[in-house]
């Protein structure tokens, strides 16, 4: 349960779909978003931040999310690439849209929060597959702080009149 040390090309690749459409929406933000997240709050963003240093280092230092022989427990990881290939669908939605705040943190096939809560839910199920702790408890960091601050987002979109 604590993990074995090795290099995981499966968290490698995680944090590659995590990455790579977070890095392409600094150049589409949403419309009016400034607005939004100047009232961040200061303990989401420091769970937040934490989180993030902790999932990065932890999904790529244990070897353990490597892809094993098939048996029931591979389900977990099955499950959780499929949670990260509808998150890259939630990114594809947005890119295609006129970037606004509803296009942005709007729920996708009734998920609330989509760019927060689907790769929380899926580095959450990876560390399940792993067995590693360790990841369980960065991403439950990560996720109060992540989800948590998307929330209070979506909240102020939706009462300030960005909707």
């Amino acid at each position: 349960m604590l993990g074995h040390f090795g290099f995981s090309y499966v968290g490698c690749i995680y944090l590659l779909m995590l990455f790579i459409p977070n890095i392409l929406w600094v150049k589409y933000k949403p419309t009016g978003y400034d607005a939004v997240v100047s009232n961040e709050n200061k303990v989401l963003l420091a769970f937040e931040r934490v989180g993030q240093v902790l999932v990065t280092c932890v999904s790529v230092i244990f070897n353990d999310y490597n892809l094993k022989p098939f048996s029931l427990w591979s389900l977990w990881l099955i499950v959780s690439f499929i949670l990260m290939i509808i998150y890259e669908i939630s990114w594809i939605r947005y890119f295609n849209s006129k970037h606004s705040l509803k296009d942005f943190y709007g729920s996708f096939l009734g998920i609330p929060v989509p760019g927060a809560s689907l790769p929380v839910m899926a580095f959450l199920l990876l560390g399940i597959y792993g067995r590693v702790i360790w990841l369980i408890i960065a991403i439950t960091i990560l996720g109060i702080g992540h989800i948590g601050i998307h929330l209070q987002y979506l909240k102020e979109c939706k009462t300030g009149k960005l909707w």
